[in-house]
């Protein structure tokens, strides 16, 4: 019997955006357990340092460890560019990190001309800028840009969709100037908007996910380490908070992945 059968998968980010990870991984394996952190007592990540990033992660990554993951999903493209490679220095169970999906959308795209719409830490980033400078020869143009407050707007329940269009429409337009025809997202709370962001459009854009291939990594990787449920029955879901948005956060899972559950608050240190 593998002992690792019941043991849950670790998904953790900032907020709730990370559910958009969590939810294509409930879709294609079905039979694991997981257990989800927000870490809304540390939100927003992005206007934090490296520094400080780099050691919440651990410390949340620590605290998943300790309490069985067997694997650690990192669905926070801001966490991934600041701490995946210290983390998988430091543990030795699979880390999956995310990041946004330039790669597929320049292979996707007919014109090779892309946009990423990502945080404005994310764009900054060292492994963004390496990611841009190891594509740009495949692509005839990208264009970046990070979106201030839209996290906020969509983990606000009562936002609507004038207020998203608002914010969005300055973006779409810069995208337009730019003539791209497909566009990354950048960020795991932005899959939730994604057919506000495609209608704002005035011609098809493709617009990419990439939560659905981060939940094809997470199965490759235990498959790959022997760490793969082979049990026929659905596994469990635990969401935490390290916040006191606990009602919130439960009106938004239900919302967003119709988890019907209870939100746990939890505190994490080292």
């Amino acid at each position: 019997m593998n002992p690792y059968e019941h043991a849950p998968i670790g998904v953790f980010d900032s907020g709730v955006g990370g559910l958009s990870i969590l939810s294509a991984c409930l879709n294609n394996l079905p039979n694991e357990s997981y257990l989800y952190i927000a870490d809304s007592a540390f939100a927003p990540y992005g206007d934090k340092s490296d520094a400080v990033i780099r050691e919440r992660v651990v410390q949340i990554v620590s605290y998943l460890i300790e309490k069985g993951a067997k694997a650690i999903v990192i669905a926070c493209n801001t966490a991934t560019a600041a701490a995946v490679h210290e983390c998988r220095e430091l543990f030795s169970l699979p880390i999956i990190g995310v990041e946004p999906g330039l790669k597929p959308a320049i292979k996707m795209s007919q014109s090779k001309r892309v946009g990423v719409l990502a945080t404005q830490y994310t764009v900054e980033s060292q492994k963004f800028q390496r990611l841009v400078s190891q594509l740009k020869q495949q692509a005839e143009s990208i264009t970046a840009l990070g979106c201030p407050g839209l996290v906020e707007l969509i983990e606000n329940p009562n936002t609507t969709n004038q207020q998203l269009s608002t914010l969005l429409t300055t973006y779409i337009d810069q995208f337009e100037a730019a003539d791209i025809d497909t566009l990354a997202l950048g960020c795991t709370h932005y899959g939730f908007v994604e057919k506000e962001i495609s209608e704002l459009f005035s011609h098809p854009v493709k617009v990419i996910d990439t939560s659905e291939s981060i939940a094809l990594e997470v199965k490759r990787r235990l498959t790959e380490q022997k760490l793969l449920s082979l049990s026929n029955q659905a596994g469990k879901l635990e969401i935490l908070t390290t916040g006191r948005d606990r009602e919130a956060l439960s009106e938004l899972s239900k919302r967003l992945i119709q988890f019907e559950g209870v939100v746990t608050p939890v505190e994490v240190s080292k």
